[in-house]
Protein backbone atom coordinates (compact mmCIF):
# COMPACT_ATOMS: atom_id res chain seq x y z
CA UNK A 1 0.00 0.00 0.00
CA UNK A 2 2.47 2.37 1.09
CA UNK A 3 4.45 1.93 -2.35
CA UNK A 4 1.18 2.64 -4.39
CA UNK A 5 0.95 5.68 -2.38
CA UNK A 6 4.50 6.64 -3.28
CA UNK A 7 4.19 5.74 -6.60
CA UNK A 8 1.04 7.69 -6.94
CA UNK A 9 2.92 10.69 -5.19
CA UNK A 10 5.62 10.88 -8.12
CA UNK A 11 3.31 10.65 -10.58
CA UNK A 12 1.40 13.91 -8.97
CA UNK A 13 4.35 16.10 -8.55
CA UNK A 14 6.09 14.69 -11.87
CA UNK A 15 2.38 16.40 -13.55
CA UNK A 16 2.76 19.14 -11.41
CA UNK A 17 5.92 20.16 -12.44
CA UNK A 18 5.30 19.45 -16.66
CA UNK A 19 2.56 21.38 -16.00
CA UNK A 20 4.10 24.47 -14.81
CA UNK A 21 6.83 23.97 -16.99
CA UNK A 22 4.40 24.44 -20.12
CA UNK A 23 2.90 27.56 -18.55
CA UNK A 24 5.88 28.99 -18.44
CA UNK A 25 6.89 28.13 -22.04
CA UNK A 26 4.07 30.04 -23.01
CA UNK A 27 3.85 27.98 -26.33
CA UNK A 28 1.12 28.51 -28.61
CA UNK A 29 -1.86 25.48 -28.79
CA UNK A 30 -1.74 26.74 -32.50
CA UNK A 31 1.62 27.06 -33.42
CA UNK A 32 1.59 24.25 -36.14
CA UNK A 33 -1.33 25.26 -37.56
CA UNK A 34 0.27 27.87 -39.69
CA UNK A 35 2.13 25.20 -41.52
CA UNK A 36 -1.36 24.51 -43.40
CA UNK A 37 -2.54 27.94 -43.82
CA UNK A 38 -0.84 29.87 -47.05
CA UNK A 39 -1.50 33.56 -46.92
CA UNK A 40 -3.24 34.93 -49.71
CA UNK A 41 -2.44 38.62 -49.29
CA UNK A 42 1.34 38.11 -50.11
CA UNK A 43 3.53 39.93 -52.59
CA UNK A 44 6.32 37.42 -53.21
CA UNK A 45 8.17 40.37 -55.48
CA UNK A 46 8.11 43.26 -52.49
CA UNK A 47 11.37 44.36 -50.95
CA UNK A 48 10.06 46.01 -48.12
CA UNK A 49 7.27 45.56 -45.82
CA UNK A 50 4.27 47.37 -47.43
CA UNK A 51 5.45 46.16 -50.66
CA UNK A 52 5.22 42.70 -49.39
CA UNK A 53 1.90 42.77 -48.33
CA UNK A 54 -1.53 43.47 -50.19
CA UNK A 55 -4.00 45.29 -48.80
CA UNK A 56 -7.31 43.37 -48.05
CA UNK A 57 -10.42 43.71 -50.18
CA UNK A 58 -12.81 46.95 -48.84
CA UNK A 59 -9.26 48.61 -46.85
CA UNK A 60 -6.84 50.86 -47.05
CA UNK A 61 -3.27 51.34 -46.00
CA UNK A 62 -2.77 54.18 -43.29
CA UNK A 63 0.26 55.95 -44.78
CA UNK A 64 2.80 58.53 -42.37
CA UNK A 65 4.42 61.16 -42.69
CA UNK A 66 7.98 61.34 -44.53
CA UNK A 67 10.28 60.52 -42.24
CA UNK A 68 8.42 59.11 -39.36
CA UNK A 69 8.83 55.85 -37.45
CA UNK A 70 5.61 54.65 -39.04
CA UNK A 71 7.35 55.00 -42.36
CA UNK A 72 10.45 53.81 -41.42
CA UNK A 73 9.37 50.74 -40.62
CA UNK A 74 6.63 50.17 -43.16
CA UNK A 75 9.26 50.85 -45.71
CA UNK A 76 12.02 48.61 -43.51
CA UNK A 77 13.90 46.59 -46.43
CA UNK A 78 13.22 42.69 -46.63
CA UNK A 79 15.52 40.00 -47.82
CA UNK A 80 13.96 37.42 -51.09
CA UNK A 81 10.81 35.74 -50.29
CA UNK A 82 11.16 32.27 -49.00
CA UNK A 83 14.50 33.45 -46.96
CA UNK A 84 14.80 31.60 -44.02
CA UNK A 85 14.88 32.88 -40.02
CA UNK A 86 18.29 31.81 -39.07
CA UNK A 87 20.13 31.87 -35.57
CA UNK A 88 22.88 34.04 -34.15
CA UNK A 89 25.11 30.95 -34.58
CA UNK A 90 24.66 30.37 -38.52
CA UNK A 91 21.70 28.05 -37.69
CA UNK A 92 18.28 27.34 -38.75
CA UNK A 93 16.10 28.22 -36.47
CA UNK A 94 13.76 24.78 -36.04
CA UNK A 95 10.08 26.43 -37.07
CA UNK A 96 9.99 27.89 -40.76
CA UNK A 97 6.70 28.00 -41.47
CA UNK A 98 5.49 30.89 -39.21
CA UNK A 99 6.99 33.93 -40.98
CA UNK A 100 6.38 35.20 -44.61
CA UNK A 101 9.02 37.48 -44.57
CA UNK A 102 12.71 38.47 -43.67
CA UNK A 103 13.83 42.04 -42.52
CA UNK A 104 17.05 42.92 -43.26
CA UNK A 105 18.24 43.24 -39.68
CA UNK A 106 21.83 42.14 -38.87
CA UNK A 107 21.93 39.78 -35.95
CA UNK A 108 25.08 39.82 -33.41
CA UNK A 109 26.76 36.02 -33.19
CA UNK A 110 26.73 36.94 -29.54
CA UNK A 111 23.38 36.04 -29.00
CA UNK A 112 22.38 39.39 -27.49
CA UNK A 113 19.96 40.59 -29.97
CA UNK A 114 16.77 38.88 -28.88
CA UNK A 115 12.81 39.56 -29.03
CA UNK A 116 12.57 43.04 -26.85
CA UNK A 117 16.64 44.02 -27.91
CA UNK A 118 15.72 43.25 -31.73
CA UNK A 119 12.70 46.27 -31.51
CA UNK A 120 15.17 48.41 -29.11
CA UNK A 121 17.76 48.20 -32.26
CA UNK A 122 14.84 49.10 -35.34
CA UNK A 123 14.20 52.04 -32.73
CA UNK A 124 17.71 53.02 -32.04
CA UNK A 125 18.85 52.94 -35.68
CA UNK A 126 15.60 55.07 -36.67
CA UNK A 127 16.71 57.71 -34.62
CA UNK A 128 20.50 57.64 -35.60
CA UNK A 129 19.42 57.99 -39.16
CA UNK A 130 17.58 60.92 -38.86
CA UNK A 131 20.65 62.28 -36.44
CA UNK A 132 18.56 62.54 -33.35
CA UNK A 133 20.99 60.56 -31.05
CA UNK A 134 20.26 62.41 -28.33
CA UNK A 135 17.07 60.31 -28.34
CA UNK A 136 18.89 56.86 -27.87
CA UNK A 137 18.47 55.38 -24.36
CA UNK A 138 16.80 52.96 -22.56
CA UNK A 139 15.84 51.79 -18.90
CA UNK A 140 17.12 48.60 -17.30
CA UNK A 141 14.91 46.63 -15.94
CA UNK A 142 16.41 47.56 -12.03
CA UNK A 143 14.65 51.10 -13.34
CA UNK A 144 18.26 53.00 -14.22
CA UNK A 145 18.41 54.91 -17.25
CA UNK A 146 21.19 54.83 -19.88
CA UNK A 147 21.59 56.64 -23.00
CA UNK A 148 23.87 56.56 -25.80
CA UNK A 149 25.21 60.46 -25.21
CA UNK A 150 26.30 59.39 -21.96
CA UNK A 151 27.72 56.50 -23.01
CA UNK A 152 29.78 57.83 -25.94
CA UNK A 153 31.03 60.28 -23.27
CA UNK A 154 32.85 57.20 -22.03
CA UNK A 155 30.19 56.73 -18.85
CA UNK A 156 29.83 53.02 -17.90
CA UNK A 157 27.39 51.49 -15.50
CA UNK A 158 29.26 49.65 -12.60
CA UNK A 159 26.23 46.91 -11.42
CA UNK A 160 25.93 45.48 -8.14
CA UNK A 161 22.93 43.43 -7.82
CA UNK A 162 19.80 46.67 -8.40
CA UNK A 163 22.01 49.00 -7.21
CA UNK A 164 23.66 51.12 -11.08
CA UNK A 165 25.86 53.86 -10.52
CA UNK A 166 27.95 55.23 -14.19
CA UNK A 167 31.08 56.91 -14.06
CA UNK A 168 33.43 58.22 -16.58
CA UNK A 169 36.32 55.16 -17.32
CA UNK A 170 36.50 55.16 -21.20
CA UNK A 171 37.46 57.96 -23.62
CA UNK A 172 34.95 59.95 -25.58
CA UNK A 173 33.66 57.54 -29.04
CA UNK A 174 30.82 58.57 -31.01
CA UNK A 175 31.56 56.02 -33.82
CA UNK A 176 28.89 53.54 -35.13
CA UNK A 177 31.11 50.68 -33.77
CA UNK A 178 31.16 52.09 -30.26
CA UNK A 179 27.14 52.43 -30.83
CA UNK A 180 26.77 48.95 -31.62
CA UNK A 181 28.57 48.18 -28.41
CA UNK A 182 26.30 50.45 -26.66
CA UNK A 183 23.56 48.40 -27.67
CA UNK A 184 24.86 45.11 -26.32
CA UNK A 185 24.72 46.59 -23.15
CA UNK A 186 20.90 47.59 -23.64
CA UNK A 187 20.47 44.10 -24.87
CA UNK A 188 22.10 42.58 -21.86
CA UNK A 189 20.43 44.72 -18.75
CA UNK A 190 16.98 45.55 -20.77
CA UNK A 191 14.23 43.62 -21.87
CA UNK A 192 10.27 42.99 -22.14
CA UNK A 193 9.46 44.42 -18.87
CA UNK A 194 12.13 47.48 -18.75
CA UNK A 195 10.13 48.34 -21.75
CA UNK A 196 6.91 47.96 -20.10
CA UNK A 197 7.82 49.73 -17.31
CA UNK A 198 9.25 52.47 -18.81
CA UNK A 199 7.33 53.56 -22.29
CA UNK A 200 3.08 54.71 -22.65
CA UNK A 201 0.20 52.04 -22.74
CA UNK A 202 -1.93 52.14 -25.60
CA UNK A 203 -5.32 51.23 -24.17
CA UNK A 204 -7.70 51.31 -27.10
CA UNK A 205 -7.48 49.59 -30.46
CA UNK A 206 -8.39 52.87 -32.20
CA UNK A 207 -4.98 54.24 -31.29
CA UNK A 208 -2.90 51.50 -32.15
CA UNK A 209 -0.37 52.37 -34.98
CA UNK A 210 3.04 51.44 -36.50
CA UNK A 211 5.45 50.71 -34.09
CA UNK A 212 3.57 50.49 -30.98
CA UNK A 213 4.09 46.60 -29.74
CA UNK A 214 2.35 43.68 -28.01
CA UNK A 215 3.70 42.66 -24.78
CA UNK A 216 4.01 40.14 -22.35
CA UNK A 217 6.10 41.78 -19.71
CA UNK A 218 8.10 39.04 -17.78
CA UNK A 219 11.59 37.20 -17.47
CA UNK A 220 11.17 36.17 -19.51
CA UNK A 221 8.45 37.42 -21.86
CA UNK A 222 7.54 38.39 -25.13
CA UNK A 223 7.46 41.30 -27.23
CA UNK A 224 6.50 41.82 -31.19
CA UNK A 225 5.55 45.10 -33.11
CA UNK A 226 2.82 46.33 -35.18
CA UNK A 227 4.58 47.44 -38.87
CA UNK A 228 1.90 47.74 -41.33
CA UNK A 229 -1.45 48.80 -40.84
CA UNK A 230 -4.96 49.26 -42.68
CA UNK A 231 -8.32 50.86 -42.43
CA UNK A 232 -12.07 50.22 -43.78
CA UNK A 233 -14.75 52.64 -44.13
CA UNK A 234 -16.43 51.66 -40.58
CA UNK A 235 -12.73 52.35 -38.70
CA UNK A 236 -11.85 49.11 -38.20
CA UNK A 237 -8.14 48.10 -38.10
CA UNK A 238 -5.99 45.30 -39.33
CA UNK A 239 -2.17 44.99 -38.39
CA UNK A 240 1.14 43.18 -39.55
CA UNK A 241 3.07 41.84 -37.09
CA UNK A 242 6.91 41.62 -36.74
CA UNK A 243 9.26 39.45 -34.08
CA UNK A 244 12.60 38.70 -33.18
CA UNK A 245 13.05 35.92 -30.92
CA UNK A 246 14.87 33.55 -28.30
CA UNK A 247 17.16 32.88 -29.89
CA UNK A 248 18.52 35.49 -30.99
CA UNK A 249 17.09 34.88 -34.38
CA UNK A 250 16.44 36.85 -37.50
CA UNK A 251 14.00 39.55 -37.46
CA UNK A 252 10.64 38.05 -39.04
CA UNK A 253 7.15 38.85 -40.31
CA UNK A 254 4.92 36.64 -38.94
CA UNK A 255 1.73 34.84 -40.54
CA UNK A 256 -1.65 34.75 -38.48
CA UNK A 257 -2.39 31.14 -37.57
CA UNK A 258 -6.26 32.11 -36.75
CA UNK A 259 -6.29 34.57 -39.92
CA UNK A 260 -7.91 32.05 -42.69
CA UNK A 261 -9.49 34.54 -45.20
CA UNK A 262 -7.27 37.70 -44.23
CA UNK A 263 -3.86 35.83 -43.37
CA UNK A 264 -0.93 37.43 -42.77
CA UNK A 265 -3.12 40.87 -41.22
CA UNK A 266 -4.11 41.06 -37.46
CA UNK A 267 -7.39 42.11 -35.85
CA UNK A 268 -5.79 43.40 -32.18
CA UNK A 269 -7.57 44.44 -29.26
CA UNK A 270 -6.29 45.44 -26.06
CA UNK A 271 -6.73 42.65 -23.08
CA UNK A 272 -7.74 40.12 -25.61
CA UNK A 273 -6.39 36.52 -26.46
CA UNK A 274 -3.81 36.76 -29.66
CA UNK A 275 -1.79 33.80 -30.68
CA UNK A 276 0.76 34.50 -33.20
CA UNK A 277 3.01 31.37 -34.56
CA UNK A 278 5.09 29.79 -31.29
CA UNK A 279 3.43 31.99 -28.84
CA UNK A 280 0.35 33.44 -26.64
CA UNK A 281 -0.96 36.80 -25.42
CA UNK A 282 -3.56 35.74 -23.04
CA UNK A 283 -4.49 39.73 -21.80
CA UNK A 284 -2.80 41.62 -24.48
CA UNK A 285 -0.66 44.80 -23.35
CA UNK A 286 0.63 47.40 -25.86
CA UNK A 287 3.46 50.21 -25.42
CA UNK A 288 4.83 52.91 -27.95
CA UNK A 289 8.01 54.49 -27.65
CA UNK A 290 8.30 58.01 -26.71
CA UNK A 291 8.67 60.57 -29.17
Amino acid sequence: MKKKLLILSVIIVVAIVAFTQVKQARPTVTAIKSVFITPSLIDKKGKTIKARVKVPKNYERITYKQGSFQEFIQNYPLKSYGAKVINYDGSEYFYQSGHFGVLEVPVPKNGLQQCADALIRLRSEYLWKINQQDKIGFEFTSGHYCSWKKYAEGYRPKIKGNKVSFHKTAAKDVSKANFYRYLNLIYMYSGTLSLYNELPKVTSSAQLQVGDMLVYPGTPGHIVMIVDEVKNEQGEKRFILAQGNTPAQSVHLLKNPNGQTINPWYELEPNAYIEVPGYYFDKAKFIRFKD
